[in-house]
């Protein structure tokens, strides 16, 4: 992998620019032995390329530079669900002669326009997960992880994600010594464990239902207590076996699966705001000790409750270590 070709058209995203240079624009410098790229920024046409930021770009080369690249990158842009013809023909002779092609967040539509992703995995930012499948059906969207690599095609999610995913790839040509490096110099981890489920806010709230909605508002306040079907359907005053049928045809879910969610995130919310240990909030929320309580916040949000805190606690932490903590 030798020359790497950014294409950017009106509307391109600062940022996802600025991190796709971070990783491919660097010069070589004696301290990191990095490998050095002909890094290209290419538009449709030479010129003035409009940003969404307050200014523009003057971009000096054209999409012909596309046509021997090794990866081509496609720089999200505001306006995501129109693109160039000439940009996806570009992108689609790249992809058949064997280029490696690179987009993260809403750049994964121009993909999707281009055909590129159908029957592939791919990923998009969190918040256009459900869009990019409903408008690509062929496409197999994974909205949790940070990146996903299907064949030559990486497809990383929203913003910062994009260095996750630029340095996959570096992993994969040049090894873990090169991505490494890579990551030390830009200041971020070589590898950052987890998926978007993290960054995802999941508030508590009421959950729509017709006859068992006072029943769910009551099951949020006792979290903390055994909560069995058989306990739930005589709250609601249902044999058991009514209350589960009514209960998916309200909810769409299990009494079971509802539960664990709600502890999920009440857990969420503990690690947030409170100084209370993995093992209290395991106790509040109704897990019963710290080892169910990783299990099932680790399988909802990607992550453990410890990362987590390290992450988006909104207090003070006095005296809190990996013992109490994790």
């Amino acid at each position: 992998m030798k020359k790497v070709v950014a294409i950017v058209q009106d509307g391109a995203e600062a940022f996802g620019l600025g991190a796709i240079c971070e990783v491919w624009a660097e010069p070589y410098h004696p301290d990191d032995d990095n490998p050095v790229f002909d890094f290209v920024v290419a538009a449709e046409k030479s010129g003035v390329v409009r940003g969404r930021a307050g200014f523009d770009l003057v971009v000096a080369h054209d999409l012909s530079e596309v046509e021997d690249a090794d990866l081509v990158c496609i720089v999200p842009k505001q306006d995501f669900l129109h693109h160039s013809p000439a940009v996806l023909d570009a992108v689609r002779r790249a992809h058949a002669r064997g280029a490696w092609i690179f987009a993260h967040c809403s750049g994964a539509f121009l993909l999707g326009e281009a055909g590129l992703l159908d029957g592939r995995r791919c990923t998009t930012h969190w918040r256009f997960g459900d869009q990019l499948a409903a408008r690509f059906p062929l496409a197999k969207v994974d909205p949790d992880v940070l990146y996903v690599q299907d064949g030559t095609i990486v497809t990383g999610a929203g913003s910062a994600a994009g260095i996750d995913a630029a340095l996959h790839i570096v992993r994969q040509h040049f090894g873990s010594r090169v991505a490494a490096t890579t990551a030390r110099r830009i200041v971020v981890p070589p590898h950052r464990d987890g998926g978007q489920a993290q960054y995802i806010r999941t508030p508590i709230g009421p959950t729509e239902a017709d006859t068992l909605a006072p029943l769910l508002a009551w099951a949020s306040e006792h979290l903390d207590e055994a909560l069995s079907v058989d306990r739930l359907a005589r709250q609601a005053h249902m044999s058991p076996r009514t209350f589960a049928r009514r209960f998916r045809d309200e909810t769409g879910t299990t009494p079971l699966q509802w539960i664990t969610a709600q502890r999920v995130q009440l857990a969420e919310e503990l690690l947030e705001n409170t100084t209370l240990s993995v093992e209290q909030i395991a106790g509040r929320v109704g897990f019963g000790n710290a080892a169910t309580l990783r299990h099932h916040f680790t399988a909802a949000r990607g992550t453990t409750p410890l990362a987590y805190r390290k992450n988006f606690t909104c207090v003070d932490q006095p005296g809190m270590d990996a013992s109490t903590a994790s």
